[in-house]
Formats: structure tokens, C-alpha cells, sequence
């Protein structure tokens, strides 16, 4: 792959490359970033690699440690800046040194404060040429979640909603839905893109969802599943437990029920006890901190309207995904949402969305 496009437009280019690797792992790296990265050699592309499953391998050793050519005048292509610490692994930016690349690219400064803006200073010693900052407002964006995770105590929550075209929530007519199935599948790539779907118990017990990734490609990318559930009110033979055995399974709760927590124990669920809030609700922010802790940082919520509301109520949501449909319920409509979007959405910024999703609308708010 060659480009004959000037010296900005070329490193551009393979940026832009290297983000749709990134891309393809986002949500599924655990609490290290997805990178995606580009080994060019004369102009051509010649490897190209991203974070492992799981967060490690790092995508810089994955493209190093697997290309079996000469090193010799290559080009590195780096969304992130590359780590500079021990941890788990060697720096990546030893590695880089031990290959003799010869220019080093990334998009943006690590947030981590074990490695920000530490590699430049690593590389000029080794006479590496380093630079930074190429598609780097789209990179912010595209690591919003991340530096949140390096910078804030609670990780990045987004959530969905589908409402009709008059602003209900909920279509009265038994197994109908309210969007069209180009909106419900693209609700299926986003999860595919989060570490855990949030959802409550009354969710579980009126819709009974499955919460997986169910579209070709990406059936292995089911995030793990939380159910706010403060009285275990949840049945045993919900759908979303029958395979949390594959899929990790985790309910929140405040139960004295030993003999139902040890039932569904051996099912393969896994559960940690929450406080209350004043209202008699699992407490929010509490949960949220849990989950940072236990190592999740992109949380995706799909509920009701009420626990949505909660959320936004208290301050926690950082992205909005409203899927409108084309048309209207009426008297078949249960669940109005206009009044709450209209409170809680007001003067947010929208992003705009070029999805086609024939007929029905989605808009991404940015939320905080």
C-alpha cells in the first residue's frame, strides 16, 4: 500500500490507519488503552497490529515482536503514545529503541502519568526522530474513556435509549419493538465496544434480554453483564444467566439472601453487596466505583426510563445514544420520556451521527 499524497496528507493517512486498528478492539482491552499501530517502510504500509484481548500483548509488540523483516528506515505509527514504565510488560518504548526505528509518529500524549510525554525524551537520546499531535482532535475523542480512566475516580458510562417518534419508551404491543432492526443492530456493535452493559433487575424480569452481541462477526465480543438488583429479586432462569458461565455475570445487590446468592453462585454469577442511597436504592456512585476497581472503565447502560433518569439525575452520564424511531405509538406508547430528555438534554452538544439506519434517527449527545 503506497500513497503519493504530500508529507502531511501521508502521515495522516497512515494515522488514520492506525485508528482503525485501534478500532477494533475498543472496549475489549480491559483497563489498558486500545492502540492501534503501523509499520511503514518507503511509503508502504508494511505491518499493521493493535492491543491484544484483554489489553496485552501491547499493540507496539505485537507489530515489532511479529514483523520478521529488516528494520532498517522504518516508519512507526502510533495512536497512543507508547508506555515508557514496567509493569506487566517491558516499555514499549525500549522495544521501539531495540529496533532502530527510525521515526517514531503518535497521535497523542499518554495520560498516564507513568509515562506522559516521557517517550520524546527516550527517543532523542537514541537519536530517534519523535513527533506528536497528528489527528489528535479526533483521537481525543476517540480516547475519551480512557483518559477519563487515568484522570477521574469513576470510568466513562454511556447510555442508550430507543424511543418512538412521540417520545415513548415502550411499546405496549406484546414482543414488538420500538426501532427498526438497523438501529437495533448497531445497538449490538456498541456493546461490542464496552467492557459491561449496566441494566437493572426490572429490566430483566419484564424484557428478559439476553445482553450479548448477537451480528456476524462479532458474537465472541459480548461484554460482561451488571444487574442492579438490591432485593435479588431476579428469577434463576432469567436468559442472562443461563450463560454466565461464558459471559461474565455480576449482580450488585443489599440482600440477606444467602441461600439465593449461593444458588446462583454456582451458576457462575458473581455478586458484590452495595450500600443503599437515602431513596432505598443501590447507591450509584458507589457501584460505579466498584466497577472501576474491578477493573472496568467503558460502561454501556441499557434500562428503563427510571434508572436512566437516575443517572442522569446524578450527575454520572458522559454519553448519550438516542435512537428515535420513525414511528409514532400512540396509544400503544407507555413510558414518555420527552419531559426528562428535555430536563437533562437541554443545551448539550450533539455529534452528528452519519449512520444509516433507514428511517429511524440516532443522535449522540455529549453529556460532560
Amino acid at each position: 500500500m503506497s500513497t503519493n499524497l504530500n508529507k502531511k496528507k501521508t502521515h495522516e493517512y497512515f494515522m488514520w490507519l492506525a485508528l482503525q486498528q485501534a478500532n477494533r478492539v475498543l472496549g475489549n482491552t480491559k483497563d489498558n488503552p486500545a492502540v492501534g499501530c503501523i509499520l511503514t517502510k518507503n511509503s508502504h504500509a508494511v505491518y499493521a497490529g493493535h492491543t491484544s484481548i484483554g489489553g496485552r500483548p501491547h499493540a507496539e509488540q505485537n507489530v515489532l515482536k511479529n514483523y520478521n523483516k529488516n528494520f532498517k528506515n522504518t516508519n512507526l505509527y502510533i495512536t497512543l503514545e507508547p508506555c515508557s514504565n514496567f509493569g506487566k510488560t517491558s516499555p514499549c518504548v525500549d522495544l521501539i529503541i531495540k529496533k532502530k526505528i527510525k521515526n517514531v509518529y503518535f497521535s497523542i500524549e499518554d495520560p498516564d502519568i507513568r509515562s506522559f510525554n516521557k517517550s520524546i525524551k527516550k527517543f532523542k537520546k537514541k537519536k530517534i526522530s519523535a513527533k506528536h499531535g497528528i489527528l489528535s482532535s479526533y483521537t481525543n475523542s476517540f480516547y475519551r474513556s480512557y483518559i477519563k480512566s487515568r484522570r477521574e475516580v469513576l470510568p466513562f458510562v454511556t447510555i442508550k435509549l430507543a424511543i418512538s417518534k412521540d417520545f415513548y419508551t415502550i411499546n405496549k404491543k406484546k414482543n414488538q419493538w420500538i426501532t427498526n432492526e438497523y438501529s437495533r443492530g448497531r445497538v449490538h456493535l456498541m456493546r461490542s465496544e464496552h467492557d459491561c452493559i449496566i441494566t437493572s433487575s426490572k429490566t430483566v424480569l419484564k424484557d428478559n434480554p439476553e445482553m450479548t452481541c448477537r451480528i456476524n462477526g462479532l458474537e465472541d465480543k459480548s461484554p460482561s453483564r451488571i444487574i442492579l438488583d438490591r432485593k435479588l429479586n431476579i428469577s434463576v432462569k432469567s436468559h442472562i444467566l443461563k450463560n454466565a458461565k461464558k459471559i461474565e455475570t455480576i449482580i450488585l445487590h443489599n440482600s440477606p439472601n444467602k441461600k439465593k446468592i449461593k444458588a446462583l453462585k454456582k451458576e457462575g454469577i458473581k455478586f458484590y453487596r452495595i450500600s443503599s442511597d437515602i431513596e432505598g436504592n443501590l447507591n450509584l456512585y458507589e457501584s460505579l466505583l466498584l466497577l472501576k476497581r474491578i477493573g472496568f472503565s467503558r460502561i454501556f447502560v441499557e434500562s428503563g426510563i427510571n434508572l436512566i433518569k437516575e443517572f442522569l439525575k446524578q450527575n454520572l452520564v458522559d454519553e448519550f445514544k438516542l435512537f428515535i424511531s420513525n414511528n409514532k405509538l400512540k396509544n400503544n406508547g407507555a413510558g414518555y420520556a420527552k419531559n426528562i430528555l428535555d430536563n437533562f438534554l437541554k443545551n448539550k452538544k450533539i455529534y452528528e451521527n452519519n449512520v444509516n439506519l433507514f428511517g429511524d434517527v440516532l443522535k449522540t449527545y455529549k453529556v460532560q
